[in-house]
């Protein structure tokens, strides 16, 4: 064999191992380019993710706020109302009522869940639905006083919008507000304010006021006061947040 011959052998197979590297090269780069297009689309669904929980974070907060507001301006507008009645017996028996959108019964919030009303009251009484007279006056650790628990009586519930014209709240809030009678008292007589025939009642003139808004994404805030009468005004004793379970 010649050294030409020789020679363009060894070439040839340079050319062959250089285009074997550049191959092997070229696979190597392809799996770099597909790992870096994996982490690229990684990190746009988890900056998608963010910002979307982000967002829906932002919207419960705000919901919740004004779902609290509109549990306050219930509240506020059911004060305005107990202090236009002459005796709060008829608050108490039902008698009196404030706003109301209709005979208590089923409701649709505004997350579109339904609600009995009556349901609800029996909850906050006894803890289930339909309450006995032997449920209501049991002691317990959240009612210790007997005959003189407090019983919680429907006295307004409806739309917030309900509470004003110029009211314009979207998405829209449902608030529900009860009055029970002043656990102090000593006359076993939860719907009468403070009964006073026998001997003095030093809850005489002392209500207890709770209420409950409903808004979007299933937010729910509670307010609960203790008022007392002072000839035309009402002023507050007590004021708490309720927790929401």
């Amino acid at each position: 064999m010649s050294l030409r011959g020789i020679s363009i052998s060894r070439v040839d197979e340079r050319r062959t191992v250089t285009t074997a590297a550049a191959k092997s090269e070229t696979g190597i780069a392809l799996v770099i380019v597909l790992l870096a297009m994996m982490l690229i689309a990684a990190l746009g669904m988890a900056l998608s993710l963010t910002t979307s929980t982000e967002t829906r974070i932002a919207a419960s907060y705000a919901w919740s706020a004004e779902t609290f507001y509109a549990a306050d301006a219930a509240i506020e507008r059911v004060m305005h109302d107990l202090a236009g009645v002459g005796d709060w017996t008829n608050a108490l028996d039902g008698a009196a009522m404030s706003f109301s959108d209709g005979p208590p019964g089923p409701r649709t919030m505004p997350d579109g869940t339904r609600v009995d009303l009556n349901a609800i009251t029996d909850r906050l009484n006894c803890g289930h639905l339909s309450c006995s007279a032997a449920e209501l006056t049991a002691v317990n650790a959240d009612r210790p006083w007997g005959i003189n628990n407090p019983t919680w009586r429907l006295y307004a519930h409806g739309p917030l919008t309900m509470l004003g014209s110029s009211i314009d709240v979207d998405p829209p809030i449902y608030v529900i507000v009860w009055v029970s009678d002043d656990p102090l008292e000593n006359d076993g007589q939860p719907s009468i304010d403070g009964d006073e025939t026998i001997a003095p009642n030093p809850g005489r003139g002392i209500l207890q006021v709770r209420a409950q808004a409903h808004g979007a994404g299933g937010s729910q805030r509670g307010i609960e006061m203790t008022l007392r009468r002072a000839a035309t005004r009402v002023h507050v004793l007590s004021w708490r947040e309720m927790r929401q379970d």
